[in-house]
């Protein structure tokens, strides 16, 4: 392989589609186990790779570099060869960045939710933190220091203002599956999803109908493929091609 994707289930991936639009390059969709994971890694036989769930953090001890962006937020999900050496990088940041500007969601100053406390969580969290955000509220299934229950949630943090699932609660093939409910929270105003594939998750549905500004992931995807394909090229494209992109697979995944 030369281009592609690892991760450990990889069958809704549209992530071969987005970087053949890109670029003049074969990318394949590569499904490790967590066997064959560190075999993969230790070979190093790419030119450049994306790394996706559950690996983001895994592949770190494998690289000889990370940039400074991939080491602050602690996830790498875009790994180049450079003659023989692993550089890291973390595209998921720049992503989120462009889906939050391009629907004009406002994060300076809000309370933030944010569900999940994998290698996305991470990335998004830092956006949040540029964007500066007033409160950031981690939820997930394995609590620790910053990181609450959903329970707590529902029991003191019905006061945010945003909620962004992070979480693969709600995927394809588990679509009945919602991260949260999220009636009770009466001063959310938007909701953020990184799954893409549904395109309408039960978690985005169920804020469309309370009247809440409800997002895919699919707009991060194609823009971290985007930067992805920077890195993997070592040359600049434009946002523009963003937009494009997005809608012909909104269109092929409507029909």
């Amino acid at each position: 392989m030369e281009y592609g994707l690892i991760g450990e289930k990889l069958g809704h991936s549209f992530s071969k589609e987005i970087h053949e639009k890109l670029a003049d390059y074969q990318y394949d969709i590569t499904p490790l186990t967590r066997e064959e994971f560190p075999e993969f890694m230790k070979a190093r036989d790419f030119k450049a790779i994306n790394v996706t769930i559950p690996y983001k953090c895994d592949v770190i001890p494998y690289l000889d570099e990370m940039d400074s962006n991939a080491k602050s937020i602690g996830a790498v999900n875009t790994i180049v060869n450079k003659d023989g050496k692993l550089i890291g990088h973390n595209t998921d940041f720049s992503g989120f960045l462009y889906m939050i500007e391009h629907h004009n969601v406002t994060i300076e100053g809000k309370k933030i939710l944010v569900i999940g406390n994998g290698g996305a969580s991470k990335a998004v969290i830092a956006v949040l933190n540029h964007l500066r955000a007033a409160e950031i509220i981690i939820v997930d299934i394995i609590t620790g220091p910053g990181v609450i229950t959903k329970e707590e949630a529902l029991e003191k943090h019905l006061d945010v203002e945003v909620i962004i699932n992070t979480s693969p609660v709600g995927m394809y093939p588990n679509i009945d599956n919602s991260p949260i409910n999220l009636e009770p929270f009466s001063r959310c105003k938007a909701v953020l999803d990184v799954i893409y594939n549904p395109l309408q998750t039960k978690l985005t549905k169920q804020a469309s109908d309370l009247g809440m500004q409800a997002i895919n992931g699919l707009e991060m995807l194609v823009g971290q493929a985007k930067y992805a394909v920077e890195f993997f090229l070592d040359k600049h494209i434009d946002d523009e091609v963003i937009d494009p992109i997005y809608n012909q697979i909104m269109d092929q995944m409507s029909k």
